[in-house]
């Protein structure tokens, strides 16, 4: 694939994911304008620039994105945190994020999560329409991002790819993750049909690879060109059996996240959760 004639900028870039991107984009020739709130840990490829930046600092978003076609946007607290923790980087700063996306005309990449919709048994089997299911301030966050950027999209015409994502890891380690898995190449995939799709209006993709035991089927993959190649299948085996020993954590699609601050005595009612919902 052709990488993007205009820089990108990509926010978040020391983050786990961030690096991956940094390291695997600039090899594909991308040219990355990379910022975090922290330095970058090693070195810098050379197709990368990097400045420290605050999402809350809402001029060095402006200028940090100024003659970029597409913005990366990985900033922001990435675990459950309090409210007044997350509200700053991840819902003030995603709105300086589109204020920019709108004066550029850029495209966003917007990594929402499973824990946007992390309140749903894992019984169901959900679309890319289903209702948002926040299971904490930080899947909160992400169901803000995903309401801001159809708003961004109707009033201001900013496109933007929604990304569900669930677990970009290495390698399945439990067996939940069976079911969220997302490979290091098929994230990198998806992001590159993000940047070269000719349209994509504001579309949500599920971010997890071919894997049989997915929570969720229907999306805009089609409508981006992208087609996940990897699958956990050939992993189950090897984490079967591997569980934990928290009830909420193993009821609910957001795993341990939904455990944190769980005051319920008993479970969300399932009558609320219907398969396919």
């Amino acid at each position: 694939m052709i990488a993007p004639e205009k820089p990108v900028l990509l926010t978040g870039a020391s983050g786990t994911l961030g690096r991956i991107l940094t390291v695997r984009l600039t090899a594909l020739g991308w040219s990355l304008r990379a910022t975090d709130v922290v330095a970058y840990p090693g070195e810098l490829p050379s197709k990368a620039s990097f400045e420290l930046a605050d999402l809350e600092d809402n001029e060095a978003v402006r200028r940090l994105a100024e003659g970029c076609g597409l913005i990366l946007h990985f900033g922001g607290v990435s675990t459950e945190q309090s409210f007044d923790a997350i509200l700053g980087p991840n819902l003030r700063g995603c709105f300086h994020v589109y204020e920019a996306a709108r004066r550029e005309r850029a495209r966003v990449v917007f990594p929402s999560s499973v824990h946007a919709v992390g309140l749903y048994e894992r019984t169901a089997i959900l679309d890319q329409d289903c209702s948002l299911r926040p299971d904490g301030y930080y899947g909160l966050s992400k169901a803000y991002g995903e309401l801001l950027a159809r708003m961004y999209w109707e009033k201001h015409a900013v496109e933007s790819v929604l990304i569900r994502i669930g677990s970009v890891l290495p390698e399945v380690p439990d067996e939940r993750i069976l079911s969220t898995w997302l490979s290091h190449d098929d994230f990198v995939r998806l992001i590159q049909r993000c940047a070269t799709a000719e349209q994509v209006a504001c579309s949500v993709v599920w971010g997890a690879s071919n894997n049989s035991r997915s929570f969720w089927r229907e999306d805009a993959r089609q409508r981006i060109g992208w087609a996940p190649l990897d699958s956990s299948d050939d992993q189950a085996d090897r984490v079967r059996g591997q569980v934990t020993n928290d009830p909420v954590a193993e009821r609910y699609q957001g795993g341990k996240f939904v455990s944190v601050d769980f005051t319920r005595k008993d479970f969300v009612p399932g009558a609320v959760f219907p398969r396919g919902a």
